[in-house]
């Protein structure tokens, strides 16, 4: 097992030892990949460039090599479950994470008493059975510790290095300030900062455990000696116990330098923490500071730029004092820094990890403070001196012991009143440039400052949701609005900006380019002042000086439209640019930048320096435009905060001040958070990804649920339910009449409801309306968003949104709480929603009338029309129309069935059914049975509901006639018995026939219940009638003619039957009942022998049934009480049927006789004629029967 060696670690002190962090492919920001070549192509003209030009490219790729090793921290961290070092607190996940051993009494006594040696601590008292199963799998644990040893080395190596160079930096540059040096200043400061933010982040690893457990297990392998870095890693850790205490030490020296350049920066700061200074004087507007009328190219464009770093800015604030304590005894610091603690709680050191601000300040810097305020007062120093020293250090005492109460009751509004600034003038931005795309390119620098302090107000939200003081004298959390509206339009705001300069970045482009080439005289009159030519530049700088110039008169010209096919590689320029600023920036050089500023200044125009830097910001316009967009408007960060996100969204989109057009902004984002993945960590790319598109896929069900809820809210009887009720009936009359030409002056004009207090239910209903159309435009203009390999199309999921949300409706339409709904107020409740529909897909470019009809067949549909379509049902549509079916099996066991026994009855004079008591625990029958409920039946599920209703009608008639059936064929005997006596006149004989018959009550009820069937069925199919004679009468009168022309032709042809069955679907012809039973009967293959000829008597038997003892006539009605009148019905239609069937089969039993004789016989050809003819003979026999017992069997009383 090869273990760890430091040695072959730091063979190469330089660049080498760092290329697993560099050679990882990374987005390389700009400034990097210029100053990453530096060095390979730095000036060779003469001897002294050598030691003249600053070594840049390290400074650069440090700064990457430290964002690496905070990635390194940050995953052990997460693997080890946020240990708390310092206390010694670890989790059960920490022990089982399979980094360290799992004996925690050894490791954590081992890290308590750090820096001394294991071999002192005599840990066989500690755990003796933990330590012989260290030393038996030693080896195993060692391997587990190694890679984290190795970023204990890293650290060990980076502090070395990192130091070197900043120190080097700060003792060469001649000259630190943003207006003069800031390209090299950002580099310096970048260093600067990572290095702080690695030390601060390594004091949440257990580096103390980390080393002492490695090394134990080294002596245990290697017979008892050290590891060979042991020693110095001790004294780094011992000297950075706590960080910020050896990062005092080690930046003491380059300490003033850091205080020059935050008082620098000091100014750049208060102009972004005055919102009204910024709103006044139109810092981030476009129009002119003075005059709004009047337009401007360019409003502030220097402190416009600064506005876009001040983030940085703070950031260099807040590390910088902390680390630099001595520099707060400036008296212009103590400003500065008040304005930015008093603005924030938390110092962020990586992603969302933070250490808390004001306790750090108050733990480090205060005592630092209060030592320097001991010295003045113990008058070390010169009195006046002394009295100023101590003075300030009073002042900064006071300072700081004040700003953390201050923070905690004001940060949050401070930072809303910022955020409304920005949506205010964000706003405005947006709205001008999509008017004025012509100044947007002039003004590019406005905007990028624009999207940094939104990127900043955005991220500094999130960063101090539950945030809570330890040391506050008041334990709080501060109180960050998770409601809060502004988020919602910052985050809008900055992806409209982008989206805009993403649209004119050709414009953008061509202006740079005109600058750019205005700028190459510029520079060349400057290059010949007198003052330059005095200067007497060095071959070097004129070298260098040269080639900027090539560079910049060799730019392509834009001319017209070939703008977007420029492709300009400005790389050089900028190369070049950054090596005069590393000559002329370095001690070591006899031409500063001091000098080039004094030489060129004096013509009135900005100097040399000023005009080579905007040179070097404008190209970047020109081909590196998307790094500049990336770096201020993205928002991968939020990432690392996407549950506070998704709960933020959840409570504001919707809001009373939520715009829900703002979504896309909150989606879009989304699709930066994979870059947040560390190539070093391969496993992030995965698991960023994974949180993204479950990010995603938790805000689409949140929007399609407010969008749901939208169409729900004026779906409801609070919306446009409403409105049915708004006007009074007087009133309506009233406007009726006055819609004549001259209405009466005194009376209110519609949109004035008759009840004043329903003005503000009509403006939430506006309000709604104008949220839902919004919604749906804004999400149909959605660009598809794409999260690593997954595409979410939002039209898709608004679609299935709107068509899931209708089915649901549907069926809560057709359902109360105990019943179903009456079919004429589904249809209307079904036309206010579909009404809601087609107003939101006015603002969509897809058909949802399409998926509507999809639902609605669907919900009907059971297969083809039997009638009609002779094809094969495909399989599995049966069992389908699910809506219908509920409709349907309601009406047959409420109706048909009466099956709770309420005695339902059919009223022949109203033609429905009627009711004493509610049915189904809804209202009378009637409401459900009259003609318009059967109208709107129809129309609610069309030809395929109407089938299917009939189809079940069918299947549970076709049950009672096979009982029928059976009682035919079970009583055979008794009714040919019966029979017998029609013409003797046998009255004993009859009455002992009668009384043989079976279950004869049951037979009845059954009877009378397919009569119900048969009745209900002809007013459904009247209601076909009316419906298709109203909406496609010349369709309707069709049919009906060709009713009347039928054949009367026994059997049927195929195609007849099919005319038939359709003819009487629809209420056209006459003896609908009798046909239908007879389909019935012929799908069923009943009524095939002869006993069928026995049904009149079987019927006539009904007249000695008990039924008749509760029989009362109703004149309200038109038939008796318990429903009799539809037992006549049955009989009937089954007689009438029964004896169609029964000619047909004769028919074809004498067809199939015929065609085996030798000799051709003309068959006498029955025709309906004649089975009318039996049916007439039939129903004699039956009444002269029925007759014949009602007469001898009844009495008086019973008549």
């Amino acid at each position: 097992m090869a273990h760890v060696s430091f040695k072959s670690k730091d063979v190469d002190s330089g660049m080498s030892r760092w290329s697993e962090y560099l050679s990882v492919e990374e987005p390389i920001p700009s400034a990097m990949a210029t100053w990453r070549n530096m060095s390979a192509d730095a000036p060779q003209g003469s001897s002294a460039g050598s030691h003249k030009h600053l070594q840049m490219e390290p400074v650069v790729q440090l700064s990457k090599v430290a964002e690496g090793l905070l990635a390194k921290m940050y995953r052990l961290n997460s693997i080890l479950d946020y240990p708390d070092p310092n206390t010694h607190t670890f989790s059960d996940a920490f022990w089982k994470a399979g980094v360290f051993p799992n004996f925690p009494k050894i490791c954590i006594t081992m890290s308590k008493k750090f820096p001394e040696h294991p071999n002192k601590l005599q840990l066989e008292r500690v755990d003796k059975f933990g330590l012989d199963a260290l030393n038996e799998n030693a080896e195993g644990y060692m391997h587990n510790l190694e890679q984290w040893i190795l970023l204990l080395l890293d650290l060990l190596a980076f502090r070395e290095q990192a130091l070197r160079l900043i120190l080097d930096l700060s003792s060469t540059v001649i000259t630190l300030l943003p207006h003069q040096n800031s390209l090299i200043l950002h580099a310096f400061m970048d260093l600067f900062c990572s290095f702080v933010r690695v030390n601060l982040f390594s004091d949440k690893m257990p580096r103390k455990m980390i080393l002492q457990v490695y090394n134990i297990l080294h002596i245990m392998l290697k017979g008892g000696r050290d590891c060979e870095f042991y020693h110095r890693l001790v004294q780094f850790v011992d000297s950075y116990d706590p960080p910020i205490k050896g990062l005092h030490e080690d930046l003491n020296f380059v300490s003033p330098r850091i205080g020059e350049v935050l008082e620098a920066v000091g100014p750049i700061i208060f102009l972004s923490t005055d919102t009204k200074k910024l709103r006044n004087e139109g810092f981030l507007s476009p129009f002119h500071p003075r005059y709004p009328d009047i337009l401007t190219n360019s409003a502030h464009p220097m402190r416009a730029q600064d506005l876009a770093n001040v983030t940085s800015y703070r950031e260099w604030v807040l590390l910088g004092y902390l680390v630099c304590p001595d520099e707060l005894l400036r008296v212009t610091s103590i400003d500065v820094a008040m304005v930015v603690l008093k603005e924030n709680l938390i110092l962020p050191l990586f992603r969302d990890e933070y250490i808390l601000l004001h306790e750090n300040y108050q733990l480090y810097v205060l005592p630092k403070v209060l030592e320097s305020k001991r010295m003045a007062k113990s008058g070390r120093t010169k009195q006046k001196e002394a009295d100023l020293e101590y003075n300030v250090a009073k002042q900064v005492e006071r300072m700081l012991t004040e700003v953390h109460e201050q923070a905690l009751v004001s940060c949050d509004a401070m930072h809303r009143e910022r955020r409304i600034l920005l949506k205010q003038e964000i706003g405005r931005m947006v709205l001008f440039f999509t008017d004025q795309p012509s100044l947007l390119a002039p003004n590019i620098q406005m905007v990028f400052s624009a999207l940094a302090l939104s990127q900043c107000e955005v991220i500094w939200y999130f960063q101090h949701v539950g945030i809570a003081s330890s040391k506050s004298t008041r334990l709080k959390t501060v109180d960050i609005d998770a409601t809060d509206p502004t988020i919602g339009f910052l985050l809008d705001g900055i992806g409209k900006l982008c989206c805009l300069v993403r649209k004119y970045i050709a414009a953008i482009k061509g202006y740079a380019l005109s600058y750019l080439l205005s700028s190459a005289g510029r520079i060349r009159f400057l290059l010949g002042t007198p003052g330059m030519v005095a200067l007497d530049l060095d071959a070097t700088l004129k070298g260098l000086f040269q080639q900027v110039l090539h560079c910049l008169e060799n730019i392509p010209k834009p001319q017209g439209e070939s703008v977007p096919d420029i492709t300009a590689d400005l790389a050089d320029l900028r190369k070049h640019w950054l090596s005069i600023l590393m000559i002329v920036t370095s001690s070591r050089s006899s031409i500063n930048i001091k000098h080039l500023e004094k030489a060129t200044v004096s013509t009135g125009k900005e100097g040399l320096v000023s005009e080579g830097n905007a040179a070097y910001n404008w190209s970047r316009c020109v081909d590196e435009l998307e790094s500049q967009l990336s770096k201020h408007g993205s928002l991968k960060k939020l990432y690392f905060y996407h549950q506070h996100l998704t709960t933020v969204f959840r409570n504001t989109m919707f809001g009373p001040e939520g715009r829900p057009q703002h979504c896309c902004a909150w989606l879009g984002a989304a699709c930066s958070f994979p870059e947040c993945a560390s190539a070093i960590i391969p496993e992030e790319v995965n698991k960023i990804g994974r949180d993204s598109i479950s990010y995603v896929e938790s805000l689409i069900e949140s929007i399609m649920g407010g969008l749901e809820g939208l169409i729900n809210i004026l779906d409801s009887e609070g919306g446009f339910g409403s409105l049915e009720m708004q006007l009074s009936p007087e009133q309506a009359a009233l406007r009726l009449n006055n819609t004549r030409a001259k209405g009466v002056s005194s009376l209110l004009t519609p949109g004035y409801e008759s009840y004043p207090d329903n003005s503000s239910s009509i403006k939430m209903l506006e309000a709604a309306m104008q949220r839902l159309t919004s919604l749906c435009s804004v999400l149909n203009d959605m660009e598809p968003i794409g999260v690593l390999n997954h595409v979410f199309v939002l039209r898709e999921y608004m679609r299935d949104c709107i068509i899931g949300n209708f089915r649901r409706r549907f069926h809560s339409m057709i359902r109360t709480e105990n019943c179903i709904q009456r079919p004429s107020i589904i249809e209307s409740l079904l036309r206010r929603h579909l009404g809601i529909i087609h107003l939101a897909e006015q603002h969509i470019s897809m058909d949802l009338t399409e998926g509507i009809r999809e639902v609605l067949l669907a919900e009907s549909y059971t297969g083809p029309f039997p009638n009609l379509q002779m094809f094969e049902t495909p399989v599995g549509t049966q069992g389908g129309g699910s809506a219908v079916e509920m409709i349907c099996n309601w009406y047959i066991e409420n109706v048909v069935k009466d099956a709770s026994r309420i005695g339902v009855a059919f009223d022949a004079i109203q033609n429905c059914f009627r009711s004493s008591q509610p049915i189904g625990g809804g209202c009378l029958a009637e409401s459900f049975t009259d003609k318009r409920e059967m109208k709107s039946l129809v129309r609610l599920f069309g030809g395929y509901g109407i089938d299917k209703m009939d189809k079940m009608l069918r299947e549970h008639t076709s049950a009672l006639l096979n009982c029928i059936d059976s009682a035919l064929r079970s009583n055979r005997d008794a009714l040919e018995g019966l029979a017998g006596t029609v013409n003797s006149g046998d009255r004993i004989e009859r009455d002992v026939n009668l009384k043989q018959i079976i279950d004869l009550e049951t037979l009845a009820d059954l009877c009378i219940q397919a009569g119900q069937a048969i009745t209900f069925r002809r007013l459904l199919v009247e209601a076909v009638g009316a419906v298709l004679e109203e909406k496609v009468p010349l369709i309707y009168s069709l049919l009906k003619g060709l009713a009347l022309q039928l054949p009367d032709e026994v059997p049927d042809k195929n195609e007849i039957i099919r005319l038939r069955k359709v003819a009487s679907s629809v209420g056209v012809g006459d003896k609908h009942d009798a046909e239908w039973v007879h389909s019935i009967l012929a799908d069923a293959g009943a009524a095939n022998d002869n006993s069928w000829i026995l049904l009149p008597y079987l019927c006539a038997a009904f007249m000695v049934s008990n039924i008749w003892n509760g029989a009362v006539y109703d004149v309200n009605i038109g038939g008796l009480s318990n429903n009799l009148h539809c037992l006549a019905r049955c009989v009937s239609a089954v007689i009438g049927g029964s004896e169609y069937t029964r000619v047909e089969r004769e028919q074809r039993i004498n067809s199939l006789s015929n065609v085996h004789t030798d000799e051709l016989q003309e068959a006498e050809l029955p025709s309906r004629v004649s089975a009318e003819a039996n049916i007439k003979s039939c129903m004699q026999i039956y009444v002269k029967l029925s007759a014949g017992i009602v007469l001898d069997s009844w009495n008086d009383t019973s008549r």
